[in-house]
């Protein structure tokens, strides 16, 4: 048996709309969403967890660096399952670090610091939990990219139009960095 609830984001969801109830959801089909190349499954959210945390994964092919951003108010997760990714995280002092994270590798960023993240191999997966007083930011995937119903990957990349690099990243706590320049040789 499959619930389906309608959200304030979703007309069909299996995550329900409200904290304090239990609920399960098979491999995949969580909230999903197609950003750049790469798809995002949201398992659960703010609205679940009353803003302590979110938990989600992201998939992708081997691509380009996800482009340098901070949240002012949230601290970030990332745990690889499959394949690799390289983390690049500045400290509030200013002193970079890269990383590159395989299966079963952890990498904690605080908030406030810049980081990016490039997938380094065909078919990786992270899981990302973020949590912080600010609340969660979940749902600035498909408000900046685009909700889907497919399970995979998309078939072209899904680029946001530019005006909504500039509204829909401070609703969740992103803050793009477009001048950082990463000086780790990654």
């Amino acid at each position: 048996m499959t619930i389906e609830f309608a959200t304030r984001y979703r007309q069909s969801s299996r995550i329900p709309p409200e904290p304090g109830r239990p609920y399960f959801i098979e491999k995949g089909m969580g909230d999903r969403a197609h950003l750049f190349t790469d798809l995002f499954t949201i398992y659960a959210g703010g609205e679940q967890t009353e803003n302590t945390f979110n938990f989600f994964t992201c998939e992708g092919p081997k691509g380009d660096t996800i482009p340098a951003h901070s949240h002012p108010d949230t601290y970030e997760v990332f745990y690889i399952t499959d394949g690799a990714v390289r983390l690049f995280v500045e400290d509030l002092a200013g002193e970079q670090y890269e990383k590159l994270l395989t299966s079963g590798d952890f990498g904690f960023v605080p908030k406030n610091c810049p980081h990016a993240y490039r997938i380094e191999r065909h078919h990786s997966r992270i899981v990302g939990v973020a949590a912080g007083p600010g609340g969660t930011f979940e749902r600035f995937f498909e408000n900046l990219g685009t909700p889907t119903a497919e399970l995979g990957l998309p078939q072209e990349p899904f680029v946001p139009e530019p005006h909504t690099f500039a509204t829909v990243p401070r609703q969740y706590d992103v803050r793009f960095l477009p001048d950082h320049q990463w000086r780790t040789g990654g």
